[in-house]
Order: C-alpha cells, then sequence, then structure tokens
C-alpha cells in the first residue's frame, strides 16, 4: 500500500483528496460490503460516494455489463442506440415532466454543465441564481455556481451567480424562526434579489445539499420559490445527482418534496443510476432541450455498456422497492444515530431522511465546527470495520452516511453500534 501510496503522489495532483491517514485500496466488494488490498472486511455506509446505490456486484448489472460488452461497448451518439433510447423512455416516463427528452452524459459535473448551458441558451441570459453551501461539480461553470468555498477553487466563471438563502435550515439568519417563517423570510430574500439585477435564466437547487453535510430545506421552500420564479419565467433546475433514484425513502426524486407547484423545468441525475458505471444526464421539457442551434453529440455519453447497467439497476431497484426500503431501514438507522447522539455534547444535529444522513459535530458548547473530530471518527469507523463519508460548508463539519438502498435491518444495527463506538471514544 505504502507504494501504490507515493505511486499515486508522484502522478496524480495533490487536491486529488484521499481519506485516512493510510489511504485505503478498495480491491473487491458484494453486497454492502467491499473488502481492502490487505483481506479487511468493511461495512460500506458511502458506496463511492452515494453511487454504488442498490449493491456492490449486483449480479443483474454484472451481468447486463458483461453481455452488452460481448457486444458492442461503444458507437458514440452518431449512430442509434437502442439501450440509450430504451433507458431514456424509462427516465422520461419517471422524471413527471411533460414531453420530457433526455440527454445523457458520463457524470453530474457533466449534467450540471449541459443544464445550465440549456437554461442561459433558452432563457438569453448568463445570470444564475443558486444556494449557498451548495455543490455542483467540478467544470468551469460548475465550480462557478458552487455556493462552498472548500470545492470552488477559483473566483473566474462563465456566469453571474446571485446566492439565495434557504438551503441550510439549522444555520444562517432564519434558522431561529418555525418552518413557516423560514419558508417565508427565504422567499421575501428571493423577491428582494430579484429587485437588483437582471432575470436570471434559472435556479440550480439540491433538495438536500450533499457534499454541504445533508443539509436541506423545509419541505415546500422549493415550490414557494417557484411561485415567484414563475412570474419572471425563471427556470427550476434540480440536481438530483446524490437525491434521486429514491435515496431519500419518502420520494423518488428529491424535488417531490417541494412539488405543489409541479416538477422542475431541467432536472440532473448521475451517481447511483449506474450503480458504479458512468451514468449522468439531463431532462427537460422538449423545448427547452431543443433550444440549442448548433450540433452537438456525446461521445461517451450513452454509450452501449453504461446504459445496459443503467437499465438492469433501474429494474432492480423499482422491482425490489429499494425506495421503500430506504424508507424503513433509513427511518430505523436514523433514529438509532440520534439517541446515540443524544449523549454525545459534540453533535449538533443528526439529519436527513430516508438512507442520507447527517451528524453535523461541534466543538462542545458552541456551535463551531469541528474538522478534527470528524477525520477521527472516520478513522476509527474505519478501525472498526465501518466505511462512512463527511462533508460541510461555511465552517461546518458533518459526517455523511449513504449506504447501498438494499441495506438490510441488520446492517443498519451494525453501522450505527460501530458509529456510536467510534463517537464514544473520539469525545
Amino acid at each position: 500500500m505504502n507504494d501504490l501510496y507515493a505511486r499515486h503522489r508522484r502522478v496524480l495532483p495533490d487536491w486529488l483528496a484521499l481519506y485516512y491517514d493510510q489511504p485505503l485500496e478498495i480491491t473487491h466488494g458484494e453486497g454492502r460490503h467491499v473488502w481492502d488490498a490487505q483481506g479487511n472486511k468493511y461495512l460500506d455506509f458511502f458506496g463511492g460516494i452515494l453511487t454504488t446505490m442498490t449493491a456492490h456486484a449486483l449480479p443483474e448489472v454484472t451481468k447486463a455489463v458483461s453481455e452488452q460488452a460481448g457486444r458492442i461497448v461503444h458507437s458514440s451518439t452518431l449512430y442509434l442506440n437502442r439501450p440509450m433510447v430504451e433507458l431514456a423512455e424509462r427516465i422520461a416516463r419517471l422524471s413527471a415532466i411533460p414531453d420530457a427528452r433526455v440527454f445523457f452524459t458520463t457524470s453530474g459535473t457533466e449534467a450540471n454543465d449541459t443544464a445550465l448551458l440549456l437554461a442561459t441558451t433558452y432563457r438569453r441570459s448568463n445570470t444564475i441564481l443558486a444556494m449557498r453551501n451548495s455543490y455542483h461539480g467540478r467544470s468551469f461553470s460548475a465550480v462557478g455556481i458552487t455556493g462552498n468555498r472548500g470545492w470552488s477553487p477559483t473566483s473566474l466563471s462563465p456566469l453571474q451567480t446571485l446566492y439565495v438563502h434557504g438551503g441550510v435550515r439549522s444555520r444562517g439568519p432564519y434558522a431561529s424562526l418555525d418552518d413557516t417563517a423560514f419558508i417565508a423570510a427565504c422567499v421575501e430574500d428571493l423577491k428582494d434579489l430579484l429587485g437588483h439585477t437582471r432575470p436570471p435564466a434559472a435556479l440550480i437547487a439540491e433538495p438536500v445539499q450533499g457534499v454541504g453535510g445533508f443539509t436541506s430545506p423545509p419541505d415546500g421552500l422549493y415550490a414557494a420559490f417557484r411561485e415567484v420564479l414563475n412570474a419572471y419565467g425563471i427556470l427550476w433546475i434540480a440536481d438530483e445527482v446524490q437525491t434521486g433514484w429514491g435515496r431519500t425513502g419518502d420520494h423518488f426524486w428529491g424535488w417531490q418534496a417541494h412539488d405543489r407547484n409541479g416538477p422542475p423545468d431541467i432536472v440532473t441525475f448521475a451517481k447511483g443510476i449506474g450503480n458504479g458505471m458512468s451514468i449522468g444526464g439531463v431532462v427537460a421539457r422538449s423545448e427547452i432541450m431543443n433550444c440549442l442551434d448548433a450540433n452537438s453529440i456525446s461521445t461517451f455519453g450513452g454509450t452501449q455498456v453504461t446504459m445496459a447497467a443503467g437499465l438492469a439497476n433501474l429494474a432492480h431497484l423499482l422491482e425490489h422497492d429499494l425506495q421503500g426500503n430506504a424508507r424503513r431501514v433509513g427511518g430505523l438507522l436514523i433514529e438509532r444515530l440520534r439517541a446515540a447522539a443524544a449523549q454525545d455534547p459534540g453533535v449538533r444535529e443528526v439529519r436527513g431522511r430516508g438512507l442520507m444522513i447527517g451528524i453535523e459535530l461541534t466543538r462542545p458548547g458552541t456551535d463551531d465546527a469541528d474538522p478534527d473530530r470528524a477525520a477521527a471518527v472516520l478513522e476509527a469507523a474505519r478501525a472498526e470495520g465501518l466505511l462512512i463519508g463527511k462533508g460541510g460548508g461555511h465552517s461546518t463539519s458533518a459526517l455523511r452516511i449513504a449506504p447501498p438502498l438494499s441495506l438490510t435491518v441488520a446492517e443498519a444495527e451494525e453501522g450505527a453500534a460501530i458509529l456510536e463506538s467510534a463517537l464514544r471514544s473520539t469525545q
């Protein structure tokens, strides 16, 4: 491992982050478990950053990839592609967007980049509304709208970005308000902001902020925003890269917690749909998707082997009601973690829904972030056989817990016990 780490450091960028004091090489996985190069077994509560959505080495996906690779791996979007059409048809139906069109990319970053291209072209505006504490990817345009300093390495951008209140419920100037008053205050802030600028192209928002530490507004905030946006003709882009496909349990899409005024104009997706294969994409009304007046293709977006994986993975997810499992098992897990956290003065909040759970850590007696303890909990959990993630923005630190949606009750109990032990040992 030391040799591989040294080789990594010699040829890869310094800013390419690695978890753990002794970085981990994962060699294989099965179900909700992975193994490292030394043969150690871990319960995986992070799924390759919410990407292994159903299970490691899911037989249906493995078989679909193998069979498709035996026929043809790739041909580009210049040719008809049956698996791409079939997956697009399924996603269009599931999106709830009328007359939906689907464009496939290779990542969530590229999906959000495409959504920004569509919105700014359709609206003839390069101004974008984004949420504070947000993260939308690492491309030049996606970095330019990311409201999280830790993941924004440049102030340069092709877009003018204006940041809106509301993505973080328990911090900021409106945190002390009840949910109704919180939403009203955020809406008034949005109205005031729009009075100082030319009409923007779109609002882009994660229903649950992923990298920001699994924070979210009260249900209905984006529906209330939508009434204001509609008055100006401003589009709503829902970034479902981390929240889509039933992860939140209560809903198939995160935006459905804010659906009083209908679906978004544009939805972006990625991560879990491919269960590890590189799939991203955009769903939009046809008039928006078709607004480009120049040629465009995707060399690798929609390639046959990834589409075969996506079809098999989505079918498995729907047939086995993994959304329902996320709701049931996730509900048990979050209550178990809240009970453990009640004894810990360094846990400010346990939040989330379904199998998307955040534990915010602070220095006891303060609201100050405790990133050192977050790192220590990661190490302690790994030592006991559990992999988790971390995140946060604007001086916050949070543990991120997002297992595959097939997590069993027994595995949830095992992981919760390890997390409780890790928290106790780092107090």
